[in-house]
């Protein structure tokens, strides 16, 4: 979950300010976390809280949580629907595909035993708002290569099922020579942020590669960094520099989560 959340800090200021370059600083005072990290977390929360409450119990907890979530953190950068919907309790899916629903999946990568049940809580976290089958597809294709790399599956075996879900027809260099547009899609961002994890050699070097694809640049590091974290592990001087970042409501509910699933 690190990985997601290092990945949303060290890309957020290159959002609306692009750099194509992968040689730039990690961190800076102009860094913060984002919408990215508040919904990654409240899904931890959930997971922790409700993950064996049942279906309809858990989607209705997670539903409370990023709205609670969402009041406690506004200003992260919400897209417009998700805000509406956040500030409508009375508001149900509104059948999204944004890759809001990929970059808040990685706690399913920890909290799941199986392969199975990282797709089947990927799809419950993206549901509650994201239902679009893009949009569940994005939370599932990020869930399902995060386990496998978890469970020391090789890039081959990862991207072969990443092959269900996406055409991976272009290399990330030729991405960003294209300067693609903003996108936030899930079919527009998901593939790139897993080319961009397959093609790097550490976690350091998957966060900067997704970093410099431009575009919705702290989702796509969001995403590459919770596979990344899932395959090379995360060193302990990323995290504690995160930490500077976060309040102390926030890194409680992280470290509880760690300390519980991702040992």
């Amino acid at each position: 979950m690190w990985g997601a959340i290092i990945g949303d800090i060290v890309g957020s200021r290159f959002e609306f300010s692009n750099t194509y370059k992968t040689d730039f600083s990690l961190f800076g005072n102009d860094c913060r976390f984002t919408d990215d990290t508040v919904c990654t977390v409240a899904v931890a929360e959930a997971l922790l809280r409700f993950g064996d409450a049942g279906e309809e119990r858990f989607k209705k907890e997670l539903a409370r949580l990023l709205r609670e979530y969402v009041k406690r953190y506004p200003h992260r950068g919400y897209g417009g629907m998700f805000k509406r919907w956040a500030a409508d309790e009375s508001m149900g899916p509104y059948n999204s595909f944004g890759n809001g629903s990929g970059m808040r999946v990685s706690p399913a990568i920890w909290y799941a035993k199986t392969l199975e049940e990282a797709e089947y809580f990927a799809k419950l976290t993206a549901e509650v708002t994201h239902n679009h089958p893009e949009g569940i597809k994005g939370a599932v294709a990020v869930a399902g290569a995060g386990f496998l790399a978890r469970t020391g599956k090789s890039k081959e075996e990862i991207k072969a099922y990443l092959e269900q879900y996406y055409t991976f027809d272009i290399s990330c260099d030729e991405w960003r020579d294209e300067r693609m547009p903003f996108n936030e899609t899930c079919q527009g961002t998901v593939p790139i942020a897993m080319e961009c994890f397959l093609e790097s050699e550490n976690f350091e070097d998957a966060v900067r590669i997704a970093v410099s694809m431009g575009g919705d640049s702290d989702t796509i590091a969001a995403m590459t960094g919770g596979v990344a974290e899932a395959l090379y592990g995360v060193d302990e001087f990323y995290v504690q520099y995160a930490r500077r970042y976060l309040d102390e409501k926030l890194l409680a509910v992280i470290d509880e989560f760690i300390g519980k699933y991702c040992k």
